[in-house]
């Protein structure tokens, strides 16, 4: 049900830097660009995430209880994600591992912005 998610950034050219690198895990390119927003999806039609200087020309803040998941389809690859966001510069925010017993695998991290992610797998 969800389009497409939009993160604030303060610097886009770093954010985009992070996200193109962070994103190629799981086959997301950029879609849409103009001069204060970056977006990427693995499919134009499928659901994407963007980073965004905010509309209202302030400082860009991080949401309190604000998360943005992406699911993958496997723990290796939750694994390789959450590793690769450490590698670019991102926090981490809890180690990737099972949550309780419904099958809910996960990892978390902030990103540059401290923006708070989760990827994930079920099963």
């Amino acid at each position: 049900m969800i389009g497409y998610v939009t993160l604030g950034t303060n610097d886009l050219e770093r954010g985009a830097k992070f996200y193109d690198q962070l994103l190629a895990e799981i086959g997301a390119t950029r879609f849409m660009e103009e001069s204060t927003f970056v977006a990427w999806a693995v499919d134009p039609n499928a659901p994407s995430l963007a980073i965004s200087k905010p509309f209202d020309g302030k400082q860009a803040t991080v949401g309190n209880g604000v998360m943005v998941a992406l699911i993958v389809q496997s723990t290796d690859q939750v694994d390789a994600f959450h590793a690769k966001a450490l590698s670019l510069g991102a926090t981490d925010e809890g180690a990737p591992g099972p949550r309780g017993d419904s099958g809910f695998y996960a990892g978390y991290f902030r990103d540059l912005d401290g923006n708070k992610l989760n990827v994930f797998c079920m099963g």
